[in-house]
């Protein structure tokens, strides 16, 4: 276990496996650097890449400094970046697809970047979180309502059917979600009004892949293909018989792929 002091003084944890280029994953609402798949994934990249794997503020065994902004996230990847070499490849999923972009347009040394279904929403008119989400978030995360909190997120944001979200409370990783709920009002305010953010985008002037898949909800395949056609240097894929909750095993190869393209071996 690694730490690293973000520009406000937060302590953010990391783990590295691996030796190579450094590749950072930069995980989703709910997820931390313990969570089995970001791990699987680690040690799946591990053969060609020195991977570090992190905590966000809030997470497992990183601080948090109040008040909480984004761009304190985005000097916390500035930091792990920094701690691991002058640059870095990063791949994000889901809210933390949209932090890396929030981050590659800010200019952090970002070479490559992937995105794995930044859940914006693109539809004209269609659905979108009530406009007051980040507050209500934040009021159940005060509260200690971290059920309500996540079922919230999961129905109201995500538009996730109650029904499913019902069955999850007797899953055995329900309370994973539940202990990290009180940071989904950082993702809230990552997303905004989770709109597609073109500007941003068309700042991230990096080679960037943005992987959907195939059987996703048909909203996040809309933003995979509208991020991909927005980026200066998109490149698209999707993966045949996957959904947001990836299989690491199809999605490692892909991603060694892409970021082992144009190394040259010293």
């Amino acid at each position: 276990m690694n730490r690293v002091t973000s520009k406000d003084g937060t302590i953010i944890t990391y783990d590295v496996v691996g030796a190579g280029p450094t590749l950072i994953l930069v995980g989703g609402a709910m997820s931390y650097r313990l969570f089995p798949g970001f791990v699987k994934l680690a040690n799946l990249l591990a053969g060609d890449f020195r991977v570090v794997n992190y905590d966000r503020r809030g997470r497992g065994d990183s601080g948090d400094t109040a008040p909480y902004t984004v761009q304190r996230e985005v000097e916390d990847l500035e930091a792990v970046i920094a701690a691991n070499g002058e640059t870095a490849f990063v791949w994000g999923m889901s809210s933390g697809a949209a932090l890396a972009v929030t981050a590659a347009a800010s200019g952090a040394a970002i070479d490559k970047l992937a995105l794995y279904e930044p859940p914006y929403m693109v539809l004209p008119g269609g659905r979108r979180p009530p406009t007051d989400h980040q507050e209500q978030l934040q009021r159940l995360a005060n509260a200690g309502r971290s059920g309500e909190a996540v079922s919230f997120f999961l129905k109201r944001c995500m538009g996730a059917p109650a029904v499913v979200v019902a069955l999850m409370h007797a899953l055995p990783f329900w309370p994973r979600l539940k202990a990290v709920a009180h940071t989904l009002p950082y993702d809230a305010a990552v997303m905004g009004d989770y709109g597609l953010p073109k500007e941003a985008l068309q700042a991230v002037d990096v080679p960037t892949l943005v992987i959907g898949g195939e059987k996703s909800d048909p909203r996040l395949r809309l933003a995979v293909d509208a991020v991909a056609a927005t980026l200066p240097q998109g490149q698209l894929r999707v993966l045949n018989g996957q959904r947001h909750n990836v299989s690491m095993d199809v999605l490692a190869p892909v991603l060694r792929e892409f970021f082992a393209a144009g190394i040259v071996a010293r």
